[in-house]
């Protein structure tokens, strides 16, 4: 069976390595300005909240919404009251550092980079682009390479979402002092979703850390369900660029804990 994951981490190695030859480290090292931590500011003020994700493409599902831009995304999520937005640098997303740039531009929300980082080098770059915060992913890392990554992006004053599918993950998730914990309910062989995989991991989840239930969100009822099970919050792609009203759909999600 195609290993879509595998194909992906095998095309960035050479994305980073060309961006390496653009750019050297030390270049982009210069003047970095250092991040103060905002999205765990956020989750420890409020308890709850909905990181939106400026989506336009799935390598599973191809093109999800031709309706609105990354930055149309990213203004609609601000108005309804989301915490932080999820913004793809990832082709196979169809999204770009260039993309980053522009919702950086227009919002003064905190900004996730979603990718999938496997260097040190990305880490800097997505400072370097304005991030406040990345997504690690336990599966394409080693233990070694998850805490220096960790470690590296708490020393340039972002937070790190450290991403895990089943219990071997999440083991080797709370193996690290990890703030946030994202469970991801996509199944890595057939890319379907369902929330029941945050409900099946909840048990064996340190509750003291900020657990985020990733993907498969397309209701209220699904928030409220991994909201009522102990998750601090969701982070919604599909869900929220599909719905037939994209901001009244946010608006839900970010306040499920008032309603």
């Amino acid at each position: 069976m195609r290993d879509i994951l595998a194909e992906i981490v095998e095309k960035k190695r050479r994305i980073v390595a060309d961006a390496k030859k653009r750019r050297p480290l030390d270049e982009l090292k210069e003047n970095l300005p250092c991040g103060t931590f905002r999205m765990a500011e956020h989750f420890r003020w409020r308890g709850w909240g909905l990181i939106a994700e400026c989506k336009l493409q799935s390598p599973a599902k191809g093109r999800l919404t031709t309706s609105h831009s990354v930055t149309e995304l990213a203004e609609i999520y601000v108005s309804t009251g989301a915490a932080v937005l999820s913004v793809h640098t990832d082709p196979h997303f169809l999204g770009s550092n260039e993309d980053f740039a522009a919702v950086r531009a227009r919002v003064d929300t905190p900004l996730l980079r979603k990718d999938f980082i496997i260097d040190p080098y990305q880490v800097y770059e997505a400072r370097a682009l304005g991030a406040d915060a990345v997504l690690l992913i336990v599966r394409i890392l080693s233990p070694a390479q998850l805490k220096e990554l960790l470690y590296l992006t708490w020393s340039l004053g972002m937070d790190a979402l450290v991403e895990v599918h089943d219990r071997a993950d999440l083991a080797i998730a709370q193996e690290t002092p990890a703030e946030f914990i994202g469970i991801n309910n996509r199944n890595l062989v057939t890319f379907e979703t369902s929330v029941q995989t945050t409900l099946d991991l909840l048990p064996y989840a340190d509750m003291d850390r900020t657990l985020i239930s990733e993907s498969g969100i397309f209701t209220r009822t699904d928030a409220l369900r991994v909201y009522e099970a102990g998750c601090k919050g969701v982070l919604v792609g599909e869900g929220l660029v599909r719905a037939a009203d994209v901001g009244a759909f946010a608006g839900e999600l970010a306040h499920i804990k008032e309603q």
